[in-house]
């Protein structure tokens, strides 16, 4: 078996492409009308059709629950957040933080109150304390991980955006 996406439900099907595509660089790669599916990892499914798929009515379904999340990550921090201050009308649950693993991290809602998290890529946070002049274990220890995933992390190609 497979876990092949996540659906959402959603009030206004426009509003949540623009804002998956637009903000987040998803693709349509499928469109079915009611039923969207963005980068072959994300559907979105227009509310009416969703209860009756699951045989509920449309005030049975509660947005905003606070739940769970979408993640997503970002190689460039800097040209996100400008991204981000191009969109009017964005409602934050909390602004740029820093975790204690040293990752930066932005979580957002969408049109529908889904929390999306967008971080930044953790070979990017590799990246970033061995360009402050940390070594190898220096960096494993800032970051609470094992010297081999942040050799990994070095190691890896920075192809998110």
């Amino acid at each position: 078996m497979k876990m092949r996406c996540t659906l959402l439900a959603v009030t206004d099907l426009e509003a949540s492409k623009r804002f998956y595509c637009d903000l987040l660089g998803m693709e349509v790669t499928a469109d079915f009308g009611a039923n969207v599916t963005l980068s072959d990892c994300l559907a979105l499914q227009t509310v009416g059709t969703w209860t009756q798929f699951i045989h509920k009515r449309e005030q049975d379904i509660q947005f905003g629950n606070q739940a769970c999340e979408l993640y997503f990550e970002a190689d460039d921090m800097e040209k996100f957040l400008e991204r981000l201050d191009t969109i009017r009308d964005l409602s934050f649950v909390h602004p740029l933080k820093e975790h204690a693993w040293g990752q930066r991290v932005i979580r957002i809602y969408d049109p529908d109150r889904h929390i999306i998290e967008i971080g930044e890529s953790m070979s990017k946070v590799a990246r970033r304390f061995l360009e402050s002049g940390m070594d190898i274990p220096q960096i494993a220890k800032r970051m609470d991980i094992q010297e081999e995933y942040v050799q990994m992390y070095l190691d890896q190609s920075p192809d998110i955006e």
